[in-house]
């Protein structure tokens, strides 16, 4: 016989105040089914606990900053950097959780997150954190636009890796890599600023230094990208006297440009191996990713013997890594004194979701118009 809204109040107060605190625990997150309805560990209550706390702090972040932004209230330095830090604690605690708890190990979720470290409810809280950030990253009213900005950074890597003696089916394969760096460093939005930094900003997120020693690569091979791509160096010309004295960083063809130049120029003769290492093109994406955010390590990786055997175990080259979300989440990743690069590109997980739509992307600027 089915209990009435009153009934089963009364005995989830009962409950409450009478069973174990970790059966309460697990009652406050919903209906526990006869698999968690046994006693918790203290070790399961504890995770649980911290879980709950960390999605409630987030809540909390993402609202304040929804608040300030409705209201127009100034927002503090780096205002991103809250967010990222919170979303990070609820991932890592659930990976906690889930270790101490594997039952809590959901189903798939629109992100490409493990299960094991994200569950497919907290989705909505992601959604809104991409939110806030396009809105707090929003390029300054300054910037110049493109109106092609994916095949700009195909038709850019393209050239620029046939100037460096790629064949051209190589070179594609360079383009659609360049076109995965624009989704892993803007989720694809041209121009914008950076919530986490003063420092980085544009469609490829570079400092100053390394855009001008950018420009001054590109100012290097620009004849030799005139003479079998005219087209291409006319519409270069075309930017350059747009941007004028404007930080070229905000005009998406030369951040591009430039950010390619100082970066992933001089990795781009060695795709041929890359591919035979890393068929898979996300890994490759990954690779040229990690030219961004640990240089001289991957340089050296693509220098050895065996590139995916690898490992780096600098704690400070460590340290970089967990910024940029790998070996960050959850006590079991935090331990990590070192890592291959097979590791390294596996752990690049939060990646996944961006790199597929930079090869659908890829696919769509690449497909024959129809005339």
């Amino acid at each position: 016989m089915a209990m009435n809204n009153r009934t089963a109040a009364a005995i989830a107060l009962k409950l409450f105040f009478t069973a174990p605190a970790c059966i309460a625990a697990v009652a406050a997150i919903g209906v526990m089914s006869p698999a968690m309805a046994e006693t918790l560990t203290k070790k399961q209550s504890d995770a649980l606990a911290a879980y709950n706390n960390s999605k409630s702090q987030f809540e909390q972040v993402l609202a304040q900053r929804r608040a300030q932004i409705n209201s127009k209230q100034p927002l503090p330095n780096l205002p991103g950097q809250a967010l990222y830090l919170a979303r990070n604690n609820m991932i890592s605690a659930y990976k906690d959780l889930t270790d101490a708890m594997p039952s809590r190990i959901g189903g798939p979720n629109k992100y490409g997150i493990p299960p094991a470290y994200f569950s497919a409810d907290n989705e909505p809280l992601l959604d809104e954190y991409r939110k806030l950030f396009d809105l707090m990253q929003a390029p300054p009213a300054s910037a110049q636009n493109s109106d092609t900005p994916f095949k700009d950074v195909a038709d850019l890597g393209t050239a620029i890796a046939r100037a460096r003696g790629l064949d051209a089916a190589n070179a594609e394969i360079a383009g659609r890599i360049s076109l995965g760096l624009f989704f892993a460093e803007t989720n694809g939005n041209q121009n914008i600023g950076n919530a986490r930094s003063n420092k980085y900003k544009g469609s490829l997120q570079t400092g100053v230094p390394e855009d001008q020693n950018g420009r001054r690569k590109w100012a290097a091979i620009k004849k030799s990208i005139a003479a079998f791509d005219p087209a291409l160096n006319a519409r270069d010309d075309k930017e350059e006297a747009r941007a004028g004295n404007i930080d070229h960083r905000y005009n998406h063809w030369t951040a591009v440009r430039d950010g390619l130049m100082n970066a992933h120029a001089d990795i781009f003769p060695k795709i041929p191996g890359i591919v035979k290492a890393l068929p898979d093109p996300i890994d490759q994406m990954k690779l040229f990713e990690l030219i961004q955010i640990i240089p001289s390590p991957t340089k050296s990786a693509l220098g050895s013997r065996n590139l995916l055997d690898y490992r780096v175990s600098d704690p400070r080259i460590m340290g970089y890594l967990r910024n940029n979300s790998m070996f960050t989440f959850g006590q079991a990743d935090r331990a990590k004194t070192s890592a291959t690069f097979r590791e390294i590109l596996d752990a690049m997980w939060l990646f996944n979701e961006k790199f597929e739509r930079a090869l659908a992307k890829f696919e769509e600027v690449r497909k024959p118009s129809k005339s």
